[in-house]
């Protein structure tokens, strides 16, 4: 696997919003801001569901994992933005570049992945309530865990070394925040177009496929909830599922935009906006979707509250 070619510089120079100084304090506020919400929420779902043993199911399995995803996503690019900003030297390293491009790819396909397993979970457990124990049990749940992790880091391992194995010809300024796909792509001196058509082929595997599923998948939930009769049963079922279809249309929207049409087709100032919201932004509103919709979770929150915050048994 060639990560490196002749033509590799030994660091990268990260061009962010450079070409307009006024808005690097508003970008530090609120990169600050919502990784500092981003931690406390997902770190409080995390406790909560594992503190709390009536969230010992698997949608709170996947809850938690979700949680951890986000976690692990944002701290992959944001503390090295806050620094890159607070010095005139906003540079990256050729290994911390590559080693950003892995896990960002493999967190993004892992999460795509395990949006579409939430789903088939709620399809479970509004449309075969009576054998959700049985379908949705402990090994089973796992797996797809798993499955989702690997297959991520997979595609990642893939994507990156098609990406990093075009030649630079020595360019090595960067028009973003961190290293991406589609940023990395318009450093090379040759021609593109058969990387960006396999680049193409794996992110239509990781983003259509998965968001095709959930389409399905919430199809056949709505059928289910308008034939319950009871008006408190489909605000019920509808509260459970909502949150997620939030989740899902927030990340897999500005996923699509930025990986599923060509880079050079990309407005770079508008392009780096989008990679702020599904990178930074959508991990800071997950926690805060699924708690303020869900009322077992805040009920479980304030149970569970003085156990975090005040260490008590």
């Amino acid at each position: 696997m060639n990560w490196a070619n002749e033509s590799s510089p030994r660091e990268f120079i990260l061009l962010g919003f450079s070409d307009r100084p006024w808005l690097q304090m508003p970008l530090l506020v609120l990169l600050l801001i919502s990784y500092t919400f981003t931690i406390f929420g997902n770190v409080s779902i995390m406790m909560v569901c594992i503190l709390d043993p009536k969230l010992h199911t698997p949608m709170y399995f996947f809850l938690t994992n979700l949680s951890i995803l986000d976690l692990c996503y944002t701290t992959s690019t944001v503390p090295h933005m806050v620094t890159n900003i607070c010095r005139n030297k906003k540079t990256i390293s050729y290994g911390g570049c590559v080693a950003q491009l892995i896990i960002f790819l493999a967190l993004g396909a892992t999460e795509c992945l395990l949006l579409a397993v939430m789903s088939f979970d709620r399809y479970v457990a509004v449309c075969k309530p009576l054998h959700y124990v049985v379908i949705m049990n402990r090994w089973f749940c796992l797996r797809m865990v798993a499955f989702s992790w690997f297959t991520g880091f997979g595609n990642s391992v893939l994507q990156s070394s098609l990406t990093l194995s075009m030649p630079r010809c020595g360019h090595q300024e960067v028009d973003h925040f961190f290293c991406e796909v589609p940023a990395l792509l318009k450093l090379s001196c040759a021609d593109t177009k058969p990387i960006e058509a396999e680049l193409f082929f794996f992110s239509v595997l990781i983003l259509l496929i998965p968001v095709t599923l959930i389409l399905i998948s919430y199809g056949f939930i709505a059928q289910a909830v308008l034939r319950i009769r009871s008006a408190e049963g489909r605000r019920k079922a509808f509260g459970t599922c909502g949150s997620h279809m939030v989740v899902v249309s927030l990340f897999f929207g500005t996923a699509i935009y930025m990986y599923l049409q060509p880079p050079s087709s990309t407005s770079k100032d508008w392009g780096k906006m989008v990679s702020l919201f599904y990178g930074i932004i959508t991990p800071m509103l997950n926690p805060l979707i699924y708690s303020l919709r869900n009322k077992d979770m805040k009920e479980a929150f304030k149970k569970v509250r003085p156990r975090i915050f005040f260490c008590k048994k």
